[in-house]
């Protein structure tokens, strides 16, 4: 009889601890990992942007692989064209 009130208590505490690792995954572990996620990915773009328009000063224009193709970006203001006549 004493061992299995010592199983069953032993096997409550584990239950307990699983559920206590398990909250503190979800609401301590998992947000912080998110935040360092979504912070890397802005770092990237801004990185990327910044490349990017380096480049379109440097070149007048920017490669971008995409793939197996090329994409080229150039810049383009509408408002400096001439009328055509």
């Amino acid at each position: 009889m004493a061992d299995k009130k010592k199983v069953l208590i032993t096997l409550l505490v584990a239950v307990i601890i699983v559920l206590i690792a398990v909250i503190v995954y979800a609401f301590i572990i998992r947000p912080s990992v998110s935040g360092y996620v979504v912070t890397k990915q802005s770092e990237g773009v801004q990185i990327a942007i910044a490349t990017i328009i380096a480049q379109i000063q440097q070149n007048g224009f920017a490669q971008i692989p995409v793939g197996n193709q090329t994409l080229y970006l150039a810049p383009f203001n509408p408002q400096q064209q001439q009328p055509q006549q």
